[in-house]
């Protein structure tokens, strides 16, 4: 039996589950995400802006290919 092991758990395993080291944990995420809430908003909009860029990007591409793409098959059928 290896040293650290009791009964299948090692004893990190069954101290991050412990309900003390967990209820310490909730409470500084609690804390740093109440200190930091204006920071974590302005995260999130600026993100959420870059993806909704993203997508209209994306969508104005796809539309420039469908257009060359509909303006070559118009050239092949003149020949």
């Amino acid at each position: 039996m290896a040293v650290g092991y009791v009964a299948g758990k090692s004893l990190l395993g069954r101290l991050l589950f412990n309900p003390v080291v967990m209820l310490g944990a909730g409470i500084a995420v609690g804390y740093y995400g109440y200190k930091y809430r204006k920071e974590i908003v302005a995260a999130v909009a600026r993100a959420s802006d870059m993806g909704k860029d993203m997508v209209l990007n994306a969508k104005e591409n796809l539309a420039d290919l469908v257009e060359e793409n509909r303006e070559a098959e118009e050239g092949k059928g003149k020949e």
